[in-house]
């Protein structure tokens, strides 16, 4: 029987830009209703950066699951995700999947077909060929490869374009990816909550937050993660790796601060794509946003408080 207080069967996916508050907020949820935690985040999933990757002091599934070295990837980490969300609603217990990547958090609530993974290398390989023989040139390459992609990503956006040449040569496409990312097909019912920060709020947490790091000793994190094996292609983009890494202090943290605000601003414009996306305030205590979103919960269930 499932626990009393519950809403069991749903699952409740939390979504919001970084430093809003999501593992707060879904810490506060469990204290509310018999409810497990499953990160969606594609860098938490490494261990040995607990500070540099902002890893919640609360329990999560998922978390410090692959060493820095391994390259990791949506299509390893959604069975897994699928595996607890599944155990988690055996068990009579509500699965709070809570997320900042985008396609991680949408694999871990649909089944996506996901294309192969491109061979190590690729994406810098086709770096190259758009840095070497210019914009025109490498989009000409994706219309041989992939037409219907370079129909809808312009020729001056390297990044889409690097993504789709290096989709297109493993089989995929950058264009179904980004059908399916906002559209529902959800695993089980899903009640989707995007948190709701003021931008002036947001960027005061931002900067609070990455002063913290520096003084919970991310410069020694990252000289110890520095000094052993080489890291894998996508440890390397642990946002603020970098900064740390080559910058005095105060320049590391304004440098990682701005970054931090470009990929907020990043997540704010795609989570409001989500469909049925209800976005909740989270410029309150978490305690408070959490009692909204259980109610949430309850009424799509047509439970009463316990």
């Amino acid at each position: 029987m499932p626990a009393r207080g519950s809403v069991a069967e749903l699952v409740i996916g939390l979504i919001g830009p970084t430093a809003s508050g999501k593992s707060d907020v879904a810490a506060a949820v469990a204290e509310l209703i018999p409810a497990d935690v499953v990160s969606a985040d594609a860098m938490q999933v490494y261990e040995g950066v607990p500070i540099l990757t902002n890893r919640s002091s609360h329990a999560e599934l998922l978390v410090a699951i692959w060493p820095l070295t391994h390259a990791a990837s949506v299509g390893e980490y959604a069975p897994l995700a699928h595996a607890a969300i599944d155990e988690i609603l055996a068990a009579g217990r509500t699965p709070l999947v809570v997320g900042g990547t985008g396609l991680y958090f949408r694999a871990a609530l649909a089944e996506l077909e996901l294309p192969s993974a491109p061979e190590e290398g690729a994406r810098e390989r086709w770096s190259g060929v758009y840095d070497d023989e210019g914009a025109e040139a490498a989009h000409t390459r994706l219309a041989e490869l992939d037409p219907t992609a370079a129909g809808r990503v312009h020729p001056n956006d390297r990044r889409r374009v690097v993504r789709a040449l290096e989709l297109a040569e493993a089989g995929g496409s950058l264009v179904p990816a980004e059908d399916r990312l906002f559209g529902g097909g959800w695993r089980h019912p899903t009640l989707l909550v995007g948190l709701d920060v003021a931008k002036d709020e947001l960027t005061r947490r931002i900067e609070a937050r990455t002063r913290r790091m520096f003084e919970s000793g991310v410069v020694d994190e990252v000289r110890r993660v520095l000094a052993g094996p080489p890291l894998s292609v996508t440890a390397r983009k642990i946002l603020g790796l970098d900064e740390v890494a080559n910058l005095a202090c105060e320049e590391a943290i304004d440098a990682i601060a701005a970054r931090t605000r470009r990929y907020a601003a990043y997540q704010r414009k795609w989570m409001r794509r989500l469909e049925g996306l209800v976005m909740v305030a989270a410029d309150r205590p978490p305690e408070e946003t959490a009692a909204e979103i259980v109610e949430l919960a309850r009424a799509r269930k047509r439970l009463s408080r316990p």
